[in-house]
């Protein structure tokens, strides 16, 4: 058997579901992007989708509900400056593909004469990081029913203290093409998938949570007994731990993060920050710093679409970039932001593959992808027995930042108290609370520990969500505020 490119297969099965169906072909795309460029506009692209999403989930014992959905359109947009006209409609035809770009042209007044030009065909780079898997085929429905009970049998079976157990399996499979006024044709595959399992624990009338899941872009399979087990012990271990946990200390003191998910804390207080959008209206702490410190040597902050099979990760953004590997903050230094195609054509450099939307209803913007902090040199049981007083935070809950000032609240779900380099004690109600460049500089010692997140992010802007990844190795910061309840 003869394979195609990746490339070039991705955008068969594009057209087969987006295109032909519909009696569409790339004639019909080039017209309406020339009824779009008939007037002065810098950018004009048409972005198509078709959504299969499905979802079950268990609780008090029993798959509550199942769910499963089918979503399909295409939105049309026209750029000219900073100004953005866009239109979406999911029915997809000729008619209403005219109809969308007229109406967005109107975005300038200034019609061309003559002759309106297309830029000849560009099919995007070549890029396979994720299989092309629908993965709610990956298993049947009864599969995925036991999948979950298995999960209740299992947490029920680690301790008497189990309460209650809720679980969710979820499914997605993705296919977008996007066709620019440049010429540019793109098209990506992306399935996804996420387990997520939540442990009530309930010891003499004190009930408290523990969470824990992953997932990624593949399919269902990747959750063997193995992979649920593992989900299972962390999920039973955080809520028994918080059963034990004491009033969290408050006031300014030393703060080590664990590895891997409390890089949420680095893409909330540090990543929204380094997006280009925020930078070009000059409206974050970190506008027109590039070149400067702004944070301690030894910090080097990514963000990389480009890792395997990774929740964040994009063969192409919504814009028909190919998704990189950017160096945003290098040593210590401010190197670069995370730029969609717009942004960076205001700003005058290259688009870094962020521009990313939630659907085809959806504009795009700069986006993060997987962001995370590569690792240094020191022993992480060194970094926690560093500590005279101060907080150890493993994992985190929700937060909020100010992209302005850079600060930041965020509240740790499982942290515990250290003393004289010992870890004495679990603690409860701890918020801490900084600024994201003033806390990049108070970084004072990087474990040799990167771990990425386990594949559960997603992240919010203008009210729309994205799938996100984060990552960092063990850090320990020096005068952080924290809020705590004693």
């Amino acid at each position: 058997m003869i394979s195609r490119e990746p490339t070039i297969e991705r955008l068969a099965l594009a057209k087969r579901l987006l295109l032909t169906p519909f009696g569409l072909d790339e004639t019909h795309l080039a017209r309406a992007l020339g009824e779009i460029k008939a007037h002065q506009v810098d950018e004009a692209d048409l972005y198509f989708q078709y959504t299969r999403s499905e979802g079950w989930s268990l609780e008090e014992g029993i798959v509550k509900t199942g769910s499963f959905s089918i979503d399909q359109g295409v939105g049309v947009r026209a750029v000219s400056g900073e100004k953005t006209a866009f239109a979406y409609s999911d029915d997809i035809s000729e008619a209403s593909l005219l109809d969308a770009a007229r109406t967005v042209r109107s975005i300038s007044s200034a019609a061309r004469a003559g002759r309106v030009l297309v830029a000849s065909k560009k099919i995007a780079k070549s890029r396979s990081l994720y299989s092309g898997v629908d993965p709610i085929s990956t298993l049947d429905s009864a599969t995925k029913v036991a999948l979950l009970g298995k999960v209740e049998k299992l947490a029920r079976a680690k301790d008497p203290r189990v309460a209650q157990v809720m679980a969710g399996l979820a499914s997605e499979y993705d296919v977008v093409m996007v066709a620019r006024a440049d010429g540019t044709l793109a098209a990506d595959v992306r399935p996804l998938v996420r387990l997520s399992v939540t442990v009530i624990a309930e010891q003499k009338g004190r009930r408290e949570v523990g969470s824990a899941g992953g997932g990624g872009r593949f399919g269902l399979a990747y959750f063997d007994d193995a992979q649920i087990e593992k989900y299972v012990d962390e999920a039973v271990h955080a809520a028994l731990t918080n059963l034990d946990a004491r009033p969290a200390p408050a006031g300014e003191m030393t703060v080590v993060l664990g590895p891997g998910w409390p890089g949420i804390l680095l893409h909330e207080a540090i990543g929204h920050g380094l997006e280009g959008d925020f930078n070009r209206k000059g409206s974050s702490a970190f506008s027109g710093r590039v070149g400067q410190r702004v944070a301690a040597k030894g910090v080097t902050v990514l963000d990389d679409g480009t890792l395997a099979d990774r929740r964040g990760s994009l063969n192409v953004d919504d814009e028909g970039n190919t998704s990189q590997r950017t160096v945003l903050i290098e040593d210590g230094i401010l190197k670069g932001y995370i730029q969609d195609a717009m942004n960076a054509r205001l700003m005058g450099v290259a688009p870094t593959g962020n521009g990313r939307r939630e659907s085809y209803a959806h504009i795009p913007m700069p986006r993060m992808t997987n962001t995370y902090m590569p690792g240094g040199d020191k022993d992480p049981k060194e970094i926690v027995a560093s500590i005279k007083k101060g907080l150890y935070a493993t994992n985190f809950g929700g937060g909020q930042v100010d992209i302005t000032s850079g600060k930041f609240v965020f509240s740790a779900s499982e942290a515990y108290w250290v003393e004289n380099g010992k870890i004495l004690y679990p603690v409860k109600g701890a918020t801490i609370v900084g600024s994201g460049p003033e806390c990049l500089k108070r970084v004072s010692m990087i474990g040799n520990d990167m771990k990425l997140d386990s594949g559960v992010g997603t992240c919010g802007k203008d009210g729309q969500s994205v799938p996100v990844g984060v990552g960092q190795p063990t850090l320990r910061i020096d005068g952080l505020t924290v809020g705590g309840t004693a």
